[in-house]
Order: C-alpha cells, then sequence, then structure tokens
C-alpha cells in the first residue's frame, strides 16, 4: 500500500558498504555483506589500526558504562547510533552493574532494525527500549526517549563513534548541544570518535578514500574540534584522551598506546 513505510529488512542496500556492518565485520560479527568485507579490507589495508580501534572501543564502552553507573550514579543511558548488537551494549553492562538501570537505544539503520530484539532483552527491574530516529533530529530523539527515560533525572549520553557521520554545516556541535540542553543537570556526555593526524596520516588518507564511494562519508575532526563538543561541562578525568588511556583497566600485558581516537566524558553541572 502507497504511504505505508517499508519493512526493514527490504530497505537493506546490500550494494553499498555499510559503516555499522564494516564495523560489525572488523568485531567479528556475522551481520554483513560481501560488499562490507571488500571495503572493510580496504580500509584495514590502508589503515591496519582501525581493526585495533573497533576492539578498543568495545571495552571502552564496557568501562565508560561501569563508571557512570558505579562512580557516578546514573541510571538512565540514551545511546544514539548504537549500531549492530554486539557483545557487552549498553543495556547489559549497565543491567548488570544495576538491574534497574533504563536505556534507550536510537539508530537510523534498517539493518539494525531487524536485530532490534536483540537490544529489547533486559532485565524485568529495568527498562530497555529502541528508538528509529537520525542524531540529525535531536527534537524526535528527547521525544522518544522520555517515553522510558525520565529526562527530570540525569541521563547518560552515549555518542559512541557517531558524530563524524555529522558534518560541521549540519551542525554537530550544536546538535550535541541541543541534546545536552534537554537532559537535567547531572547528565553526562560520553563520547568518542576518530580524529585525524594523531598518529600520522594514514586514517586520513583512508578515510578519504572510503569517502570518495557511494557510502555515508565519515568526518575526521582534529583535538581541539572534538574538545568543543564538552564546552560548557565538566570533564571527568582524565579528560579528552585517547581512547585505551581513558581509565583502562589494569592489564600488565596490555599496550597502551594512542590511536587515531579520542573520547571525553563529561558531567552537566
Amino acid at each position: 500500500m502507497t504511504g505505508e513505510t517499508p519493512p526493514p529488512g527490504s530497505r537493506i542496500d546490500t550494494t553499498v558498504p555499510h559503516a555499522a556492518r564494516m564495523w560489525n565485520y572488523w568485531l567479528g560479527g556475522k551481520d554483513h555483506y560481501d560488499v562490507d568485507r571488500v571495503a572493510g579490507d580496504q580500509f584495514s589495508q590502508a589503515f591496519p589500526d582501525i581493526v585495533h580501534i573497533a576492539r578498543l572501543s568495545r571495552h571502552l564502552l564496557a568501562r565508560i558504562v561501569r563508571y557512570l553507573v558505579n562512580d557516578a550514579g546514573v541510571r538512565q543511558f540514551l545511546d544514539v547510533g548504537t549500531g549492530l548488537p554486539t557483545v557487552d551494549n549498553t543495556h547489559e553492562v549497565a543491567q548488570r552493574a544495576d538491574p534497574t538501570c533504563r536505556v534507550v537505544y536510537v539508530d537510523n539503520d534498517p539493518l539494525v532494525l531487524t536485530h532490534a530484539r536483540a537490544l529489547l532483552v533486559g532485565t524485568p527491574e529495568g527498562a530497555t527500549d529502541y528508538v528509529e530516529a537520525d542524531l540529525r533530529d535531536p527534537e524526535a530523539i528527547l521525544a522518544a526517549a522520555a517515553k522510558t527515560l525520565d529526562l527530570t533525572q540525569p541521563v547518560a549520553l552515549m555518542l559512541m563513534g557517531i558524530v563524524g557521520f555529522v558534518t560541521d554545516e549540519e551542525g554537530a556541535h550544536a546538535i550535541v548541544a541541543r541534546l545536552m540542553d534537554g537532559l537535567a543537570p547531572g547528565s553526562y556526555l560520553a563520547l568518542w570518535d576518530g580524529v585525524n593526524l594523531v598518529t600520522g596520516e594514514a586514517l586520513d588518507q583512508a578515510q578519504e578514500d572510503y569517502n570518495e564511494g557511494d557510502a555515508v562519508p565519515y568526518n575526521l575532526r582534529s583535538r581541539e574540534e572534538f574538545g568543543a563538543f564538552f564546552d560548557g561541562l565538566e570533564l571527568v578525568e582524565p579528560g579528552v584522551a585517547s581512547v585505551p588511556l581513558w581509565r583502562p583497566d589494569p592489564d600488565p600485558l596490555a599496550e597502551l598506546k594512542e590511536v587515531d581516537a579520542l573520547v571525553g566524558v563529561a558531567r552537566k553541572p
């Protein structure tokens, strides 16, 4: 029937590589297609560290969520651009620390929608919900999140590797600020993203080659541009840091060195 939204599976384009599926491939998952594997291999050949960064990002998410629950006392999470389900999603880490945690996932990818039920399995004491929306529409995100979260109480806004898909012309910094404006004092912003010229030019070149294709481009920002996302907020220690260096788990065998990705966690006063 005309005017109806097609089912999520029918909107999956398997002819163009997609970042969520490529990320799933780098993480060793199964939810990707040949086009994603080809693009993923081309990217990793130009910038081998991308696979390492993908895996570091999963460990980072768990560290951040544990900090927010155990140390900051947060019990509500708004995870925008969550991507495909994998090991230790936000709700799993949060509800393991406190079963009453409430988590809302937001994504606009059709393949992610087909896996939504995997995200919706949480503890009976808490809540886990899924919203189809775009980061570029903060008003819609806040309105939908309010159906599950109490926005008069602190919420952790999780933007894990997503703001690079929003350009400066689209107002990336203003969008993040608007989302934080809609959250109560005592809320937190947790944000990581790829940045340029940290370890060299390899990532910049690999990203430039990828952006020349048909896939949705990703915009690398400078350290200064990244830090501006936290303007008006109170950064928690150690401030803006390279992904593996943010409150690392003690591991004498781990090599802690900078990568081309930064992270910060900050509190709204």
